[in-house]
């Protein structure tokens, strides 16, 4: 009974460790994950800073290469790097509309200091083409372009600095995560494997105890069947013995006296003869045994 009682409660105890192992592990596994994905957002907001200080350097470069020149051939990363920056405004505001107040705060600002510093160059180059070679280069000497990249550089290693901070914190809550992860898994496991281990064994136990109490009762009924077989050979015995002797009586009754009985007395013996032939085939049809000779001769 108790061994019963435990393997009732064992199985669906393994089974229900089972799926909250599967659990822990499906968790953990999205916990690793979303780390992962913020890691990668971190990574994809700073290589998109880079992208816009690259932008703005590249146009300031072709800026100042047609200023110096006036070949129209130096525009060319002034112009490819235009048509690049307002795409990587629009990804690196998309990064951080997840950040904080001050992160997109910083974002708006330096949008508006790179717009600024556009209009200043686009200045410039008017000049430039319009043949106003000394102006292009008397407004480039103000250095408004120049404070307005300064800002721009100290606002972009800001942003920088704050997504680093983001950056290394998430990478440590991702291996802070799959520490836990891998100590959970091989607690887990290791007590599924500890449990399933005391199942099988009480499995095995409960199978060999039922095995032997299997044994003890073919052997019981062995010496039952054999305590039957004596029995039903002796009381066959008895009766083939009773029947014999009514059929011998009967016999002997009618041919010595049946001269002297009446009618009803005849029909008497005869149906003793008969009754006595219908229990030997009765007795024979439970024992299997063949007919008596006595039997024969009644029939």
């Amino acid at each position: 009974m108790i061994r019963k009682a435990a393997l009732q409660i064992g199985v669906p105890a393994l089974l229900a460790f089972i799926g909250w192992n599967a659990y822990l592990a499906v968790d953990h596994l999205q916990r690793v994950r979303k780390t992962a994905a913020l890691t990668l957002e971190s990574s994809a907001i700073q290589a998109k800073l880079s992208g816009v200080l690259k932008d703005l350097t590249d146009m300031e470069t072709g800026q100042r290469g047609y200023l110096l020149t006036g070949d129209p051939a130096y525009l060319q990363p002034y112009t490819d790097a235009k048509s690049r920056i307002e795409m990587d405004f629009v990804d690196l505001r998309a990064g951080l509309s997840n950040r904080t107040q001050r992160g997109r705060s910083l974002e708006s600002q330096l949008e508006s200091l790179a717009g600024s510093k556009q209009i200043e160059m686009e200045h410039s180059i008017n000049l430039r083409q319009q043949g106003y070679r000394h102006r292009s280069f008397k407004l480039v000497d103000t250095n408004e372009g120049k404070d307005c990249m300064d800002e721009i550089r100290r606002i972009a290693s800001s942003l920088s600095s704050a997504e680093s901070s983001t950056f290394a914190r998430l990478d440590g809550e991702r291996t802070a995560a799959l520490q836990t992860a891998f100590s959970a898994t091989i607690i887990s496991n290791s007590v599924l494997l500890l449990l399933a281990v005391c199942l099988f064994g009480l499995i095995r136990h409960h199978g060999r105890l039922l095995g032997e109490e299997a044994a003890q009762s073919r052997n019981a009924l062995a010496v039952r069947d054999l305590q039957l077989e004596k029995l039903t050979s002796a009381l066959s015995g008895q009766a083939r013995s009773d029947i014999i002797a009514i059929n011998t009586n009967s016999r002997l009754l009618l041919e010595n006296y049946g001269g002297f009985l009446p009618r009803q007395g005849h029909e008497y013996a005869e149906q003793m003869k008969e009754t006595a032939a219908q229990m030997e085939r009765l007795r024979q049809d439970l024992v299997g045994s063949p007919p008596s000779n006595g039997n024969r001769r009644a029939a």
